[in-house]
């Protein structure tokens, strides 16, 4: 009869409410789950509850998010095995050195972001921060990372923090933000910190009437799907390699509650990827008609706008906008409108779990019939033959 594995009992100290925990801990679940480790997880919905005493936790080992300073003050005498994970430093003396250290790649982060706003043709940049602050020092290290890429290109480095948002001070943050973004010289492109800070800047865009992409291209980081639920332009974001973070922490972890001793140990993990949409698609300028109409169909394509609507947004009669369209995008306004219909039904299908006739009504569809016949024309397939090509695609 075949021995069943030791059972470990292991602390996450993450916080489940952001997005890149989750994902550092579903990489740890997916290490687990591909291996004949047996852990019994301790996961706290709020970890900080339990925060004070963990080092006497009677357990066999932890993985910790090491960018909360007083995680790493509490694991500092920690007699059990400790995986530490969090951003990376430009100073090697910021990394903790008797514990092995799993970190997002704040440096190729934000290139990432930076490569992609030059491929879109911009020639003017910003980054939108937040305060300088101990539980937050990876934002400072992405601020370092875009200075040191405009100061390798000959550019000046214009970085903005603002302040904390929360209810009292939303007011004053969307005024601070509206009057940087106003003083900014145009087109440029933006690279928020994370898409929280990206999200915001957005609506404060919206807010002052600076089209976007157009005006200003922004990108966020953390390809957040909330993030991009709450903004009525889609948001381009760069995706963290958090999941193999989790993973490549879970085995150094398997490792050690082996024998293995690798105090010192430093893996650098680069992001994922990129998920561009809308918000950073900068194009040659237009016609400032044709740019205030783009402006208005990336908010409501999906909401089943018509060319109508969108001239009288404009303020111009529905025939000279399809002029202006047509000599600027060399098609009508409708095909524009039926364009990003299309881009994002595509998205939906390719990343979502949801019906055809969901996403019809989703993307501002009339019927699910008239979107099999825009998915006939324009791609040669069915919506569900596209959905079953591009999952077939991503399987390995």
């Amino acid at each position: 009869m075949t021995k069943a594995p030791t059972a470990y009992r292991v602390a996450l100290l993450f916080n489940a409410n952001k997005i890149y925990d989750r994902e550092i801990i579903t990489g740890i679940g997916s290490y687990l789950s591909s291996t004949r480790a047996s852990w019994d997880l301790f996961l706290e919905e709020d970890f900080r509850c339990r925060l004070n005493g963990i080092e006497r936790w009677q357990g066999n080992g932890i993985i910790a998010d090491f960018d909360d300073p007083d995680v790493r003050t509490a694991l500092s005498h920690s007699r059990l095995p400790v995986v530490a994970v969090g951003g990376s430093y430009t100073d090697e003396s910021d990394y903790p050195a008797d514990v092995p250290y799993v970190a997002t790649d704040n440096f190729k982060l934000v290139k990432l972001a930076f490569d992609h706003l030059i491929e879109a043709g911009l020639e003017r940049f910003a980054c939108f921060s937040l305060p300088e602050d101990p539980t937050n020092r990876w934002a400072q290290e992405r601020e370092k990372a875009f200075e040191l890429l405009m100061r390798k290109d000959g550019m000046p480095c214009e970085i903005f923090r603002g302040v904390r948002t929360s209810a009292p001070s939303w007011d004053t943050a969307v005024k601070q933000q509206i009057e940087w973004l106003q003083a900014l010289p145009k087109p440029i492109g933006i690279v928020a910190v994370t898409d929280a800070r990206a999200r915001q800047l957005l609506q404060a865009c919206l807010s002052a009437g600076i089209t976007v992409p157009e005006q200003v291209a922004l990108i966020g980081i953390d390809n957040d799907p909330l993030a991009r639920t709450l903004t009525r332009i889609p948001l381009s974001s760069v995706a963290q390699g958090a999941q193999e973070m989790g993973r490549t922490a879970g085995h150094l972890l398997h490792q050690m509650l082996h024998g293995a001793r690798l105090a010192g140990t430093r893996i650098i993990v680069p992001p994922a990827g990129i998920n561009v949409q809308a918000s950073s698609r900068h194009e040659t300028p237009n016609h400032p008609y044709v740019m205030q109409a783009l402006h208005f169909i990336r908010q409501y394509a999906c909401q089943g706008i018509k060319t109508e609507q969108v001239a009288d947004y404009v303020g111009v009669s529905r025939s000279s906008l399809e002029t202006y369209f047509r000599r600027s995008r060399g098609h009508s306004v409708h095909n524009e409108i039926l364009h990003f219909k299309l881009e994002a039904a595509k998205h939906i299908l390719e990343h979502e779990e949801q019906s055809i006739a969901d996403t019809a009504v989703r993307c501002g569809f009339t019927s699910v019939q008239y979107m099999h016949a825009v998915f006939k024309r324009e791609l040669g397939c069915t919506p569900r033959g596209y959905q079953e090509r591009t999952t077939a695609i991503a399987q390995p």
